[in-house]
């Protein structure tokens, strides 16, 4: 038995929600229900500290959770500080765009909001969703395995907040889309001479890497997560079902580093983490709220499992956290009015689908990276046309208009 976790199966096999997932949406929604005196009990099927491919990047709106959870300073304390985010267009123009951000790994961080959840009050068991139980038309629990041991576990709410991969939302008949919005490939490297020579965020578009981008992001103690990302990488064959574009992330990531100095250096001039072809690692990712019904009775899905990550951005931990303390939100406002919690939650994620459209929209940024190349132009040029691309990083600028017709004619307005 994994000595950080509760005996299995477990002792209490009833509790007021059921939060499957201990990532950043997980453990947010369970931190806000416990705190609020509900019982909770939050599973994973990983043990505490699993790694999770990821750009790592914490920028505005994940700051503004984290200091909902009070946990802004602890993560602050442990990341490394970023002033801007460098966009780097396929003609080598480059524009600093200002904001909050920092960069901590995964690993970390997901063990810091873990902790939290259960400093809180929530219990944490290592286990697998199975299928959820069933009563009336209504989800009253769900079955959890770990090993060859099975468990049932009754709850007035199940919350699930299962990640990308959807074998649990399968399971629990909430998937709309099997395939996913993009992927992504990334991979650490230690390189402390790098320390003061890549310091911001670097996003970067280029013929080579597209219809993606590709990053270098500083981490702490000397480390770089380097990465690529593909947004629409999937052709819909219709009921939910795709299949792959042409899409080689490995070939992507290695025309990244050949057209990319900086890059190029890094890889150069520094040790992977990780052995062998390993150490670079992928990932799918859902975006724009979308892929998953978003509730049934008894039910909330919630973070990338309902498609929380921005396409255009690849960014998702923020929206995670928010999306998760929303479930939080109508739980605890509405308690036993089953019809209001999912009206109330259904609600809230209504209000930002728009906002994931705007994204979605600023999306032909990556299939049509010349695009690129005239905003950080006019940018370099245009003090307010650079204010917005940093509103769009606080979220007070809506990043579709940068990209639409009418914008791109306001670019030689401002």
């Amino acid at each position: 038995m994994n000595p950080t976790t509760e005996s299995f199966p477990p002792a209490a096999s009833r509790c007021d929600v059921l939060v499957v997932g201990a990532g950043p949406a997980g453990s947010a929604c369970a931190h806000l229900l416990a705190r609020a005196g509900l019982s909770v009990l939050l599973v994973d099927q990983h043990p505490p500290g699993r790694d999770k491919t990821c750009g790592d990047g914490l920028i505005p709106d994940a700051h503004k959770a984290l200091a909902r959870l009070g946990l802004l300073d602890a993560v602050m304390r442990r990341a490394q500080p970023v002033a801007h985010v460098g966009c780097v267009g396929p003609r080598g123009g480059r524009i600093d765009v200002p904001g909050s951000l920092a960069v901590l790994p995964r690993r970390e961080l997901d063990a810091l909001l873990l902790q939290a959840a259960r400093d809180a009050g929530a219990r944490f068991e290592q286990a697998r969703f199975e299928a959820p139980l069933e009563a009336d038309g209504r989800v009253v629990g769900a079955r959890l395995k770990r090993g060859d041991d099975i468990a049932e576990v009754q709850a007035r709410w199940v919350v699930l907040a299962t990640g990308a991969v959807p074998k649990a939302l399968t399971a629990a008949g909430m998937c709309e889309r099997h395939t996913p919005s993009g992927v992504a490939l990334r991979g650490y490297v230690r390189a402390p001479q790098m320390v003061g020579r890549i310091k911001a965020l670097e996003v970067v578009w280029d013929k080579s890497v597209r219809p993606g981008y590709g990053w270098i992001f500083p981490a702490p103690d000397g480390h770089f997560n380097i990465g690529v990302g593909v947004t629409d990488s999937h052709r819909d064959l219709g009921g939910g079902k795709g299949r792959k574009k042409d899409v080689n992330l490995r070939a992507i990531f290695d025309a990244f580093v050949a057209n990319y100095p900086p890059a190029a250096e890094l890889m150069r001039v520094g040790e992977r983490i990780g052995e062998g072809d390993q150490w670079l690692k992928g990932a799918p990712l859902r975006c724009t709220l979308t892929g998953a019904r978003w509730t049934r009775p008894g039910l909330l899905v919630t973070g990338e499992a309902a498609g929380s990550t921005y396409s255009f951005t690849g960014e998702g931990i923020g929206k995670a956290m928010e999306t998760g303390m929303l479930a939080a939100d109508a739980i605890l406002a509405h308690r036993d009015d089953d019809a209001a919690v999912r009206a109330a939650y259904e609600a809230t994620l209504t209000a930002l689908k728009p906002k994931f459209d705007l994204y979605e929209r600023a999306n032909r940024v990556n299939a049509h990276p010349w695009l690129a190349d005239l905003l950080i132009w006019r940018a370099r040029k245009s003090p307010r046309l650079l204010a917005r691309m940093s509103g769009v990083l606080n979220e007070t600028s809506n990043p579709g208009n940068l990209v639409s017709l009418k914008g791109l004619s306001r670019l030689f307005l401002e």
